[in-house]
């Protein structure tokens, strides 16, 4: 089912199409590393696969509520060059796709119960794929 941007206010549009960006990029970091780094072909489509159903329709509607020009948060902060391996950008974007996708899930609560839920779904699933992930790297690295 793909998300409708139609059934949301328009100050809301902004939020959301941010926030989809950030849950869909960090579902692509993670799903990049499995792919090229690890060569797990399992994972990597189970992240592919996630974020596959992370889509909006109408894009046009999102695309010009954007304004990343004045975004007010857009200088890099400090925290976010906080990394110091492969594990740290990994789970720093197991968080950014969960934090993402927990706003789109509060959201649609307003608007649209059953895309609430998918992004519910999207939230748990992120979870459980960072505990596997995470689990399995650092048995490996030991």
């Amino acid at each position: 089912m793909a998300v409708t941007s139609n059934s949301l206010p328009p100050e809301l549009l902004r939020v959301v199409d941010a926030n989809l960006n950030r849950l869909k990029e960090g579902i692509r970091v993670i799903e990049d590393i499995a792919r090229y780094v690890h060569n797990d072909k399992e994972r990597s489509t189970s992240l592919k696969n996630l974020r596959h159903l992370c889509r909006i329709e109408p894009l046009e509607a999102l695309l010009a509520s954007r304004d990343s020009v004045n975004d007010v948060l857009r200088p890099t902060m400090q925290s976010e060059m906080n990394r110091t391996d492969l594990l740290s950008i990994i789970i720093a974007n197991y968080k950014r796709a969960q934090e993402s996708s927990r706003v789109l899930e509060e959201l649609y609560k307003i608007v649209e119960p059953s895309l609430s839920e998918q992004f519910k779904t999207i939230r748990y699933e992120l979870y459980t794929l960072e505990k596997k992930n995470v689990l399995y790297l650092g048995n490996e690295s030991r």
